[in-house]
């Protein structure tokens, strides 16, 4: 399938924040994307994954060494995750969470 497939037809979801009635490049909606790559960054890193904006209307979801799947938002990556590491990757693990958490608290 083609990358212009992952943005034809697809709505808003949830994960992608509070409708705005302003169109989804303005500096604001930006921001907040790459606000939310950051994080999901942060929690992706663990699994050997990075996420990146993809046209303001997906993620690209890569491994180090160059795998990668376009998902349209937050609820397919997890699935797409698995798919490129190999294994579970359950952002509600304990451990994670509490890794994060002590990220968060040396910053």
């Amino acid at each position: 399938m083609c990358g212009l497939c992952g943005i034809v037809g697809t709505a808003p979801h949830w994960t992608d924040g509070v409708p705005a009635p302003s169109p989804p490049d303005t500096p604001t909606r930006r921001r907040e994307r790459q606000e939310r790559v950051r994080g999901l960054n942060r929690v992706l890193r663990p699994f050997g994954l990075t996420a990146s904006d993809w046209q303001g209307s997906a993620y690209i979801i890569a491994t180090y060494t160059g795998r990668s799947e376009i998902v349209d938002n937050a609820a397919h990556l997890w699935q797409a995750a698995a798919r490129l590491c190999g294994r579970a990757c359950d952002p509600l693990d304990a451990g994670l969470l509490e890794r994060l958490e002590k990220e968060a608290m040396r910053t």
